[in-house]
Order: structure tokens, then C-alpha cells, then sequence
């Protein structure tokens, strides 16, 4: 697999489903995920974007994007798997994303040099 480095760093926030998507997170194009489900309105967007006051918000820091080169075809299985378990048995904990074309992981950021090595251990590219 071939795998970039998101150079931004990349937060990730709860809020109460009740809310609107806050109109900060829905400016600029940069890389930003928004889920809403009945129990939560998750954001992962870069840190610079935060608002000065997050109070209504819990939020999570310091965490760097490693996304998989892609497009990827439907078809293809496996993929999450041979970047997450990796990092499991090293004790990398990951966020995952999946988008229409490609799978992105989430890894704090103190703990990216060693995800990269793993990786590349298993294999994989960082172009």
C-alpha cells in the first residue's frame, strides 16, 4: 500500500448531536470528516481550525493523518486490516476514517515515527 502524511495536525471533537455542524468546520477545503449520529456529531478536522473557546466540546489533540493512496476499489478487502492490526500489536491505537475513494488512520502524533516504521516493516510505502 501506498501511504502520505497529512502535514497538518488533526483534532478530533464531540459534540452534542443536537448541534449544527459549526460553521468554522464547514470553511476552507482542507481535510475534515463530519458524522453525525443519534448519540454524537463528530468532527476530525485540523487543530488550527478549533474556535478559541471549545467548552461545549470534548476534544482531542495532537493526532496526524496517514492516508492510503487511493482511489480504492470496493472490492479490495483487508486493507484497514493490514495497517491496523500492525499497529495493534505494537500498541498504536489508530482513529480510522473511510471515505468513498480511500481509508485514512489516525495516529497521535508522538506516536507517528514508530506507526511509519511499523508500517513500512509490513510493507507498505510513505511517499
Amino acid at each position: 500500500m501506498n501511504l502520505c502524511i497529512l502535514p497538518q495536525k488533526i483534532a478530533i471533537i464531540k459534540l452534542n448531536p443536537i448541534h449544527p455542524i459549526p460553521k468554522w468546520v464547514i470553511e476552507g477545503r482542507e481535510f475534515r470528516s463530519i458524522t453525525y449520529t443519534d448519540e454524537e456529531l463528530s468532527i476530525v478536522c485540523s487543530q488550527d481550525l478549533l474556535p478559541l473557546t471549545t467548552e461545549d466540546m470534548e476534544v482531542s489533540l495532537e493526532w496526524r493523518g496517514v492516508k492510503v493512496m487511493g482511489p480504492l476499489d470496493f472490492s479490495l478487502t483487508g486493507i484497514l486490516a493490514s495497517l491496523a492490526k500492525p499497529l495493534a500489536e505494537e500498541n498504536i491505537s489508530i482513529f480510522a476514517i473511510s471515505t468513498y475513494n480511500t481509508d485514512y488512520l489516525l495516529v497521535k502524533n508522538n506516536k507517528l515515527e514508530e506507526a511509519l516504521e511499523v508500517l513500512i516493516k509490513k510493507g507498505h510505502n510513505i511517499i
